[in-house]
């Protein structure tokens, strides 16, 4: 009995052994708020070096400098005005793009006359500078609403089609032998087989589209604009008024992490049943 109990003992070690090896190679548990550590830290850099007089105040003002700024703006109702008509602005080419973005990854994917069709044109597309389009644009809709919200749209669809068709293409051919064989209807092989197996490429696509609607918007609003926060920092520039702009690039900057923490929030949540290392 003694020795069955020390055969026992020592597999137990052996595999505990084994675990904590395996557990050195994976990045370990996910902090809380981990992505706030590095914003947090260049903030705090950033009052240091401003307390200690080591950045200009006209170039660089403090962090007390630009939140008593935010809040005079926010107070005379400038700020919330410009906020909501970027956000306006941001919403609606970022929609158009995602359903031009995942209706032709879709059509490509699934088809080899689309592929035919859409890839070598999306590939064009890619290869042109969105913001060289700008002129054109301005030519064919004018310099009102129509032509920002077009090209955010265009910036927005490009990477969700690239990634979404990518996770399309990458699909194991034995999953489609095996839905053959199983005999599923197209409406049934697209739900249990082609969207799970998009739906990791399509995040990844969906993360670099709401990126690229806001670095889009920052530069479409200082070209002839009368609103919005790319215009209030293109009025700050014309007087020289620093903390302005910084107030506009940190509102920008939280619109961005706090759009990006959403998706990744979303993904997790979807593809909770993959195991990664990221999980």
């Amino acid at each position: 009995m003694s020795a069955v109990t020390t055969t026992v003992a020592v597999a137990a070690h052996e595999v505990s052994t084994e675990v904590r090896r395996r557990r050195r190679l994976s990045p370990g548990r996910r902090l809380p708020a981990a992505r706030l550590v590095g914003p947090v830290l260049l903030l705090a850099l950033w009052a240091a070096a401003s307390a200690a007089g080591r950045l200009d105040p006209a170039a660089v003002p403090a962090p007390w400098t630009v939140v008593r700024t935010g809040a005079h703006l926010w107070t005379a109702g400038t700020l919330p005005t410009d906020i909501l008509t970027s956000l306006g602005r941001a919403a609606s080419g970022f929609a158009i793009g995602l359903g031009a973005g995942v209706l032709l990854a879709l059509a490509a994917g699934l088809s080899r006359t689309g592929e035919a069709l859409i890839d070598g044109t999306v590939n064009l597309n890619r290869a042109i500078p969105t913001l060289g389009l700008i002129p054109l644009f301005i030519l064919w809709l004018g310099i009102g609403e129509s032509f920002k919200v077009a090209i955010i749209a265009i910036v927005v669809y490009i990477p969700i089609y690239l990634n979404t068709h990518a996770a399309l293409a990458g699909i194991d051919h034995r999953y489609v032998e095996l839905a053959e064989v199983q005999g599923l209807s197209r409406f049934a092989f697209v739900r249990q087989i082609v969207i799970p197996g998009a739906l990791p490429g399509f995040f990844v696509g969906l993360r670099l589209g709401v990126t690229g609607s806001w670095l889009g918007l920052v530069v479409l609003e200082q070209i002839n604009a009368t609103s919005g926060l790319g215009y209030l920092m293109f009025q700050a520039q014309n007087y020289g008024q620093s903390d302005v702009i910084l107030v506009g690039l940190v509102v920008y900057g939280v619109f961005g992490l706090v759009s990006d923490s959403a998706v990744r929030l979303v993904e997790r949540r979807v593809l909770s049943w993959r195991r990664t290392l990221s999980s």
